[in-house]
Parts: C-alpha cells; structure tokens; sequence
C-alpha cells in the first residue's frame, strides 16, 4: 500500500509576532486599544443620536437664534455626561457581570497581597501651607504609627513640607514636629522643612524635596494635610510599585472621611458609593493613562524629577504662569517618559476630608476650575500620547461645558415661549430628550444604587436598607441645589477670568462650621436673582414648564436658605446620630481614626478667595 506523506507538516512553522505590551507588560497595547475604540464608539453614536434627535426638535417651526444658541450650548455640555453614563455602566457590568474584573482592570493589583519583603525606600510627604499644624501632625502621626504596626515601619520616612507664611502657625508647626521627634526613638526620620520662597505652590514644594532629597528615595507618598491613609494600605502600594517597575504613579481611591457636617456627609454619601461603578469602567479603558489627583498616592521619583518638571506657562497669570492644577499634567508626562500612571480602583483605606460648606465647595472648584482651563497651550505639548492630549482637553471640557449650561437654562423661557407658537410641536420628543439626559447624568448614582444593592452586605455598611435609601433620596434632591448654585458661581467667575480675577492660594475650612445669613447673601444673591427671574419668565410662559424644570432651576432660588441649612451643626450632629447620610466608616471606624486630633487652633483658616489680579 502507498502511504501518504503530509509534507505541509514537515514545513517549518512560521515565527510568532510578537505581542506589544504596555510597559509594565501586563496587557497588550491591542486588547487596550479595542477597550478604546468600543468606548468611542459608544460616545460617539450616543452623542451623534441625541445631537440628531436635538437638531429635529430645534427645527420644528424653523430655526431660530434661540434654537442655534440652545443647540450650540449642547455640542459643549452634553459629551460630560454621556462619558459618564457610559464609565458607569462599563463599571456596573464589570463589578456585577465579569468574572475577573481586577485581573481584567487592574493586573498589578494581584502583587498587593504577595508576601514579600520590602526592598525600596518610601518618603511619606505632607505638605502645609498655614493649615491647623495639631491637627495636620496627627494624621501623619497616625499613618507613621499604623505602618509601624505592619512590621515594615523601618521603610518609610516623614517629611513635612511647609509653605507656610504666617509666622505664628510656622512656629507652631516647628514646635509640634520637634515634638514628635523626641518622643520617638527612630525621630531621624522625621524631617520638617519650611520653604521661604513659595514658587510653584504645591508642585514646587514637592519638587524641592525631589532635588533635595528624592536620591536617597525609590517612592513618594504625597499626602495633603488632610489626608489619611492605613499603614496596610500604603504597604500594598509599596508591594504593587515593586513589583512592577514600570508603574510610575499608582493613584488610590481616596474616599471621604466621617464628618459633622451635614453638607460634607451628604456630598461624601452620593460621592462614596457613585464613584465605584464610574473609577472602574473608567480605568478599564483609560488603562496605563490614569489619573493623578496629587495626593494619596505612590509616586517613583525618578522619572518623576527626570521627566515631569512642569513647564510655565506662556502669558501672565490667572492662565499664564506657574500651573495650578499640577497633578494632571504630571500624569501626563509620567506616561510621555515610558512609565505607565494607574488608579487602583476599590477601596483601600485611603481617606480625604471634603469641604463642610456650600461656600467652601465653592471656593474649591472655581480652584480646580481656574487650574483646568490652563491646560490650553499643553495640548500642543511635544511626545503626549493621544489619550494623554485627550485627558487634558477633557478636564478643561469639564469646565467649558458648566457655562453651556447655564446659558441654556436662561433660554427656556424664551425656548417655551417659542414653542408654544408652533403647531403640532414634537412635544414626547422634547420629554424623551429630557429624561435620557437626566438618565446619563443620573447614571453613576443610578449604578452605584444598584452596585450597593447587588453587593452582599452593601446596603448594611451604610447603616441598613432604610437608611440607605433615605441617604439616596436626600442626596439625589441635595445635588441637585448644590449642582446649579456650584455652576453659577463657576460661570461667573468663569468671566471673571477675563479680567484678570484669580484664586489666592491658601488653606482650606476641613471643619464643620455654620455659615450666617449674611455671608450666604453675599455670596450666592447672584444665584438667587438668575434663578427668580428664570422662574417668573416660565410661571409667566407655561407653570408647566415651570413643573418640569425645578431639578435645574430650584437650586438657583434657594441658594441662599440651602447654603444656612446644609452649614448648620445642629443639622449635622442630628443626621450623624440617626446615621443618616452615613458612609461605612461611621459605622464600622477604623483603627487609625481613633484619637486623630481636631483643631485647636480657634482662628479661622486663611479662606481661598478671587482676587484681582495687579495690573
């Protein structure tokens, strides 16, 4: 019998391609491009379908100035929330449909656990700037005494970094430091350093500890004087940065500290369970081009003193000049040099305090706002990655959208008015388009309801199912009000801008203290007239419309009265004691809350305030 010879077996096999990994090689550059490609394309097809459904609505009648300017008004602020709303469902499904979700999202988080020594030399930065020292020292007291109870204490050293100008709290703050050095037997490491000469704010503090001192150091932990964090926390850090040499900033999930403050407790309660399902889907896609928020998170300090040196701005300040808002932009330079910038995304025990007043959120985001909109000329920066020019033209998006917004809000009532004027007006169009947007903006709260609910014992670590639900409904109605008086104020500093008006750079209020009458008038009349005067022209045109649109106008008429009550101590101390508004940590606190110094200092902090800028 002849026998058959395969002779397309005996050819030599052709050699495998070679897989392009992410530096840190834990994902392929293929499988993170297709996660991009799929979230594009669901923006996209989402914002051209709504953008479309808009246009049709606007033509009805034929187009008018109002209908260009509404529709104009869209193309800027509706690409906020249809990212959201698609970061939360992404997340949702790989929190509650996906087998490996940390495998799939965050690969380098599976070194956290690995019981390995600690080779590398950790600095754990704080730095000041005329901030209550008692009560600054004591977290780091905290978070030194905490690492020590890990075993690994002996790799991590302390540094307060003071910007500090006020003569007296600089003096208070070298005693307390001096302090603390003496009563511990390893005070060596344990440095205080107060600059004179405060060029470059808070990132030039950090970066005169890199010249200084990053050479003795492999990582950094930049912390804010409010910032808290476990000693096992920072050891899986640590362990995640050295096992993976390539990860350049490893940002973690900071969440919200317990407060008396009933505006703080509210704002921290739809901010602690909305942000999960958002930071997941987020990171699943955005990958190796993460985000760094400055503070709470491990940094490897050579590329960072190498690569990330922020350049100055062309122009003169409030947008020229030093950069603000630092941390972002440092991202993107971690990531232009090679090293990949992670958020690990679930919680940790990394904590933050949030601004117990409707005044000093305020204050925060025209901050924030001011730091973002500098990100212009960076765009053009040489070597960013595409995605890094994205993060920054997304951040000053952030922004450009608030001002849409508040424009198309003043339009209803001439919107309504021509409406009524048409015939056959595509009215369930006009709804429609109105509860999808409030679908998309609704959406990270909507997933992080449902992730709570889906969790085992997710509803019980905020105080049970009846207190959770409650929480939900107080703060779907409080961020509601604190969203139109936030984006009013931030339109019109915004202006502002223009002409030369600036935030001063200073400490922030951590603590609950109530805000009087006067000082809520003098800050947000401006809110209650637009908002009067939005709801008489609608009362006047149709109290339908009216009806319809207090989710995005009531804010604005009750700026004032909310400011007062949500400040109130009295409202806050009732709420925590009912466990309302509650996050995990009110009822079940950790270890390192236990004896944290409050202020003792009884001056009022050094507010942030708009100043004009000298000509």
């Amino acid at each position: 019998m002849s026998q058959t010879i395969d002779t397309a077996a005996k050819l030599p096999l052709p050699p495998k391609r070679r897989k392009v990994t992410l530096p840190t090689r834990l994902q392929s550059v293929s499988e993170i491009t297709r996660r991009r490609v799929i979230v594009l394309a669901l923006n996209v097809a989402t914002y051209i379908a709504f953008m479309t459904a808009a246009g049709y609505l606007m033509s009805a009648g034929g187009w008018t100035v109002t209908d260009g300017v509404i529709f104009t008004c869209l193309l800027f602020g509706l690409p906020w929330p249809i990212l959201g709303f698609w970061n939360a469902v992404i997340g949702l499904w790989l929190l509650h449909g996906s087998r490996n979700t940390m495998k799939v999202v965050a690969p380098f988080a599976a070194a956290a656990d690995a019981d390995t020594p600690l080779f590398v030399k950790t600095a754990v930065l704080m730095t000041l700037r005329n901030e209550d020292p008692s009560r600054a020292i004591s977290r780091l007291q905290t978070i030194k005494q905490s690492l020590d109870q890990t075993g690994f204490g002996k790799s991590y050293s302390y540094f307060l970094l003071s910007d500090t100008n006020d003569p007296e709290v600089a003096e208070a703050e070298e005693r307390l430091v001096a302090d603390w050095k003496a009563s511990t037997a390893d005070g060596a490491r344990i440095i205080y350093r107060r600059r004179l000469d405060n060029t470059g704010f808070k990132a030039g503090n950090i970066r005169d500890f890199c010249e200084r001192w990053g050479s003795q150091y492999d990582l950094m932990l930049p912390l804010d004087a409010d910032s808290l964090m476990s000693g096992e926390a920072i050891v899986k850090l640590t362990r995640m940065m050295q096992a993976h040499p390539r990860l350049g900033i490893l940002q973690s999930l900071v969440v919200g500290m317990p407060s008396s403050s009933a505006f703080a407790r509210i704002f921290q309660f739809g901010m602690r369970h909305g942000m999960r399902s958002y930071t997941m889907g987020q990171a699943w896609w955005v990958a190796d081009c993460g985000p760094f928020w400055g503070h709470n998170a491990m940094v490897r300090i050579r590329p960072f003193t190498v690569h990330c040196e922020l350049p100055l701005l062309p122009g003169k300040p409030p947008l020229g000049g030093h950069i603000l808002s630092h941390d972002q932009v440092e991202a993107t330079l971690m990531r232009r040099a090679g090293y990949e910038v992670r958020v690990l995304p679930y919680e940790i025990g990394s904590w933050e305090e949030n601004p117990p007043t409707m005044i000093d959120f305020a204050k925060r985001e025209v901050r924030w706002c001011q730091g973002n909109l500098q990100y212009g000329p960076l765009l053009s920066h040489p070597g960013l990655l595409p995605l890094s020019r994205f993060q920054l033209a997304w951040a000053m998006l952030m922004f450009i959208g608030i001002p849409a917004w508040a424009v198309l809000i003043a339009l209803l009532p001439v919107a309504a008015y021509e409406a009524q004027t048409i015939a056959d007006y595509p009215v369930a169009l006009a709804v429609t388009l109105y509860a999808t947007f409030f679908l998309m903006h609704l959406a990270p709260k909507i997933a992080g309801l449902a992730d709570a609910a889906l969790t085992r014992g997710g509803m019980a670590a905020y105080g049970g199912p009846v207190r959770f639900l409650v929480g939900a409904v107080i703060e779907l109605v409080f961020s509601f009000l604190q969203g139109a008086i936030s984006a009013l104020r931030t339109t019109v500093f915004m202006i502002g801008l223009a002409f030369g008006v600036s935030v001063s750079w200073g400490a922030q209020a951590r603590d609950a203290h109530g805000v009087s009458w006067r000082s809520a008038v003098e800050n947000f009349w401006p809110q209650t007239l637009f908002g009067v005067l939005v709801c008489t022209a609608l009362y006047w045109v149709s109290p339908t419309v009216l009806l319809w649109s207090l989710p995005l106008t009531l804010g604005y008429v009750l700026a004032i009265p909310f400011a007062v009550f949500s400040s109130s101590p009295e409202l806050g101390v009732k709420m925590r004691d009912a466990g309302l508004c509650g996050i995990p940590e009110d009822f079940a606190p950790p270890a390192e809350f236990e004896g944290l110094s409050g202020p003792r200092d009884p001056r009022p902090t050094a507010p942030v305030v708009p100043t004009r800028r000298a000509a």
